[in-house]
């Protein structure tokens, strides 16, 4: 019978000690970039695997992460969990997935992946805000993404200036009154594109934002009183579903004057009618830093926050 590949093998290979393949092995942030390339080089050269249950007693960690989410109905949520998934697999970690039902499900989450043996927990979006003031079992190491911050690192996209990008972007294009469709109340993504459509602004009184779910249907909703609003010569909308939902509300009102702008860059955004000009996310990048920072908080890093840079992709929209 062949021979398991060990960790020493990767480590002769790659010409390092065993205790940094290790660290690779198990997520650690603390190892050069081009050593982990090419001790990566040497695992997959030589067919290593890492043995789950041996690291599991070696390390006292079990390989597995959660994650937690309130919905994954919106694009942000679900393309966020394939960029954690992704991230978690690169250093082969599995996760595992709580949705919350009811937002006192959080403490029972806390609990059920505790129970599970994970080694640590990322907390998506608005499942973030919930848990907020909630103490997490002790051991449970965690990192909330999209959120104020606290006893706990966080991960976030630049959604102020981003958005404060995309209204000055309508700004300079000589639109007078830029409306906003806000995502919900409650939402700390929302808050801070809010915050920077009123940034934009530079201190001049702002009109007042109409509020939607991030669901296309409110989008058309509020579009539809935008467009009866003469005055209103451009749109940013906080997400792109939102936005899908202005531009039909303005093409069966006759508005082909309103400039539209929308956030995330979801995968059609070039194909709506006209295509989008809108800010992107890097979902890949925080995806990454979230399982990193993780990592980072289970070997005694105190808590940080990341913010990942957003771009404007110009389109005809806007």
């Amino acid at each position: 019978m062949q021979r398991r590949v060990s960790m020493a093998d990767v480590a002769a290979a790659a010409g390092v000690s065993g205790q940094t393949v290790s660290r690779v092995v198990n997520g650690s942030p603390r190892v050069d970039p081009d050593t982990r390339a090419r001790i990566e080089t040497a695992m997959a050269e030589l067919g290593y695997r890492p043995h789950r249950a041996a690291r599991a007693l070696r390390t006292g960690r079990s390989g597995t992460i959660g994650v937690i989410v309130a919905t994954l109905a919106t694009v942000g949520n679900s393309r966020m969990l394939e960029a954690v998934a992704s991230a978690a697999a690169h250093r082969e970690l599995a996760v595992t997935l709580v949705a919350l039902a009811e937002r006192a499900d959080i403490a029972a989450a806390f609990d059920r992946l505790h129970d599970l043996g994970v080694d640590g927990a990322i907390v998506l979006n608005e499942a973030s805000a919930i848990a907020e003031g909630v103490t997490a079992p002790q051991g449970l190491a965690l990192v909330a993404v999209d959120s104020p911050g606290g006893a706990f690192a966080t991960v976030q996209s630049d959604h102020a200036g981003g958005a404060e990008a995309a209204t000055r972007r309508l700004r300079d294009a000589g639109r007078r009154s830029i409306a906003h469709v806000a995502g919900p109340a409650g939402s700390y993504a929302a808050a801070e594109r809010e915050r920077g459509w009123r940034a934009a602004h530079d201190g001049a009184p702002a009109p007042e934002p109409l509020r939607g779910d991030w669901g296309a249907a409110s989008g058309h909703a509020a579009g539809r009183r935008l467009a009866a609003d003469a005055d209103v010569d451009a749109v940013f909308a906080a997400n792109d579903q939102m936005a899908l939902g202005v531009l039909r509300a303005l093409a069966e009102a006759g508005r082909d004057d309103v400039a539209v702008i929308g956030f995330d860059d979801v995968a059609d955004a070039a194909d709506y009618r006209p295509p989008l000009t809108t800010v992107r996310q890097d979902f890949a990048a925080l995806g990454e830093a979230a399982v990193a920072a993780l990592a980072a908080t289970l070997d005694g890093a105190p808590p940080t926050r990341t913010v990942v840079p957003t771009t404007l992709i110009a389109r005809a929209s806007g």
